[in-house]
C-alpha cells in the first residue's frame, strides 16, 4: 500500500478507481452496507452458500491422477518414466478428451490433436523445436509455428508438484493447451496477429478453469478433483506464475496478477468455455487489475507499524461510516481476547467491540513478498503490507457486523467477511485515500485467501470458509460490486 500526502478527503463525488470501474462514494457505499446487513436473510436474492462450489458439493479427498487411469496412447518426444511426465502425459490425453467433445459440440469446430508433444529437461540435453532450443528453459508452453505443447520436467514441473502437487502440473498443461486450442477456434475466440497478450492469456486460463469443472464433475478417466483442497490446489499454482507487481497489462508479455489469473480461471469454471472464448480487451479492461506501480511508489509495500496501523483504522473508519453503528477500535495488546474467541495475529473482540492485535506478528506476515523465493521455497515467508492489513480489517468487519446484527459465525459468516474486505479494498483503491492500495496488494489478500488458515475469509472463531475458491470468489465479489452482495450472497 503506500501513504499519499492529501488534505481533506472528499466523499461527496463518484469517482473511478483504475481499471475504469466507477465506484459509489465512501458515504453511499456505507450506507448500502448498513442497509444491506440489517436486512441479512431477508432478502429474495440467491446464496452461494458454504457448503458448495459453483453448484457442486465440497468434497474432500486426495486429488490427482486416479489409480486406475488409463495408460495414455499419445507419442511424446523425450519422455521419461518420472512421474512429473506421467501426469503431463496424461493431463493431454485428458484435456484432449474434453475438447474433442467441446470443441464439436459448443463451437461447431472438428477437434485436432496437436502435432507435436516434447518433454525435455532444462538442464539436461538440448531439445528443439518450432519456437527453439529448450537448453536453460524451465517453461512449458504452446508453440504455434509447429503446433506443440513442450514441458520441462526437470525443474518447472518438480519445483511445482513439491510446491502444490501434482495438479499444480495438470493446471499449467490445461493452460498451455488453451492456447491451442485458440489456434484452432480461430476467428470464434477472436484471436489474431495483434490481439493482445493479456488476453490471449486470460481466455487460456479460463479454458483451464472449463476443463476443471469437467473434472469436478466426475467426467475424467484420468483424474479426479476435490472442490475443496483440489480446486485450492489450481489456483495456488495460477497464483504462483503471476506477474511480478508493478508489470502492466499492456506489456507484450503480461500473463496477468494471480487476482486477475484466478477470475478467468473461475469464470470458465462456472460459465464455460464459450464465455472464455468471448474474452476480449474491451471486455476484461473494466476488470483488470494489473498496473505499473505509482510515482514513489517502489516496491509498494509499507512497514507494518503503529503509523501504518492507524492509517488503518482511519481508512476501515472512514469506509464504514455509513452503517452508524460504533466502530470497534484497534489495540496492539497481544491479538487475543481474554475470556472470548481468539484468532491471532488479529482477533475481535465482542465484549469491547475491539480488534486486538500482535504488531509483531502482523509485521513478520507483512514482510515484502520474494515472489522467486516463493517458487523455490527459499523465500522470506512474507505476504506484504495489504495481507496484514486485510486480516486486521477482516476482524474490523465482524464488529461493523455485529452492530448490524449479522451473526459472526453462522456458515456464511467468513465468506461475508472476506467480501466486505473487497468492499473496503475498493475504496482504498481509489484516487484521494490517504492509505491507497498499490499494484500487488490484491494479490497478497489472495495469498491468504489460499492458505488454509486463512483469516481473511474465516468467521469470528477463526474458522475459515471450506473452499479457497469461494473464499477468493467472495472478496473479488465485494471489490468489483461492492458491499450490497456480501448479504445478498452471503446472508
Amino acid at each position: 500500500m503506500r501513504i499519499d500526502d492529501i488534505g481533506k478527503v472528499r466523499c461527496d463525488k463518484h469517482d473511478e478507481h483504475r481499471g475504469g470501474r466507477v465506484r459509489r462514494s465512501l458515504v453511499a457505499l456505507s450506507g448500502v452496507l448498513a442497509l444491506a446487513l440489517t436486512g441479512c436473510g431477508g432478502g429474495t436474492s440467491a446464496l452461494t452458500t458454504e457448503g458448495d462450489v459453483a453448484g457442486l458439493p465440497i468434497t474432500h479427498f486426495d486429488s490427482g491422477l486416479k489409480r486406475d487411469a488409463p495408460d495414455p496412447d499419445l507419442n511424446v518426444i523425450n519422455v521419461s518414466d518420472d512421474e512429473a511426465d506421467r501426469i503431463a502425459v496424461a493431463t493431454i490425453a485428458d484435456v484432449e478428451d474434453y475438447w474433442s467433445d467441446v470443441l464439436p459440440s459448443g463451437f461447431g469446430v472438428a477437434f485436432r490433436p496437436v502435432k507435436s508433444l516434447l518433454s525435455y529437461d532444462s538442464a539436461g540435453a538440448n531439445q528443439h523445436n518450432g519456437c527453439g532450443d529448450t537448453k536453460g528453459n524451465a517453461n512449458a508452453f504452446y508453440c504455434s509455428s509447429d503446433d506443440s505443447v513442450a514441458w520441462d520436467r526437470g525443474a518447472l514441473l518438480p519445483a511445482m508438484m513439491d510446491k502444490f502437487g501434482p495438479l499444480s502440473v495438470v493446471t499449467v498443461l490445461a493452460h498451455e493447451f488453451g492456447h491451442a486450442v485458440q489456434y484452432r477456434l480461430g476467428d470464434r475466440a477472436g484471436i489474431t496477429r495483434s490481439t493482445p497478450t493479456i488476453v490471449k492469456e486470460q481466455q487460456a486460463d479460463c479454458f483451464a478453469g472449463g476443463y476443471y469443472r469437467w473434472v469436478a464433475e466426475g467426467r475424467s478417466k484420468y483424474f479426479a478433483v476435490s472442490t475443496s483442497d483440489g480446486l485450492n490446489s489450481a489456483l495456488s499454482s495460477l497464483f504462483l506464475v503471476r506477474d511480478d507487481a508493478g508489470t502492466a497489462a499492456t506489456d507484450r508479455a503480461a500473463h496477468g496478477t494471480g487476482f486477475d489469473r484466478t477470475y478467468a480461471f473461475q469464470i470458465g469454471f462456472e460459465r464455460g468455455p464459450k464465455e472464455c472464448a468471448a474474452m476480449t480487451m474491451d471486455s476484461i479492461r473494466p476488470r483488470l487489475t494489473e498496473r505499473p506501480f505509482d510515482a514513489g511508489d517502489r516496491d509498494g509495500d509499507l512497514r507494518v507499524d503503529r503509523n501504518a496501523i492507524t492509517l488503518l483504522g482511519a481508512s476501515l473508519d472512514q469506509a464504514f461510516a455509513g452503517a452508524q453503528v460504533p466502530a470497534p477500535r484497534i489495540a496492539d495488546d497481544g491479538g487475543t481476547c481474554p475470556g472470548g474467541a481468539s484468532t491471532p495475529p488479529a482477533s475481535y473482540c465482542a465484549d469491547g467491540n475491539t480488534v486486538s492485535i500482535d504488531l509483531a506478528a502482523l509485521a513478520e506476515l507483512g514482510r515484502p513478498v520474494d515472489q522467486n523465493g516463493e517458487f523455490t521455497g527459499s523465500g522470506s515467508g512474507g505476504h506484504g503490507d495489504f495481507a496484514a492489513f486485510a486480516e486486521v480489517a477482516s476482524r474490523y468487519a465482524l464488529g461493523i457486523q455485529k452492530g448490524v446484527g449479522a451473526s459472526l459465525d453462522n456458515a456464511n459468516a467468513g465468506l461475508r467477511t472476506a467480501c466486505l474486505v473487497g468492499a473496503w479494498a475498493a475504496v482504498a483503491a481509489r484516487p484521494g485515500q490517504q492509505l491507497r492500495l498499490s499494484a500487488g496488494d490484491l494479490d497478497e489478500a489472495i495469498s491468504d485467501l489460499l492458505r488454509p488458515d486463512s483469516l481473511v475469509a474465516a468467521d469470528v472463531h477463526g474458522k475459515p470458509a471450506a473452499g479457497g475458491f469461494n473464499r477468493v470468489e467472495a472478496m473479488r465479489t465485494g471489490y468489483l460490486q461492492g458491499s450490497q452482495p456480501c448479504s445478498q450472497r452471503y446472508g
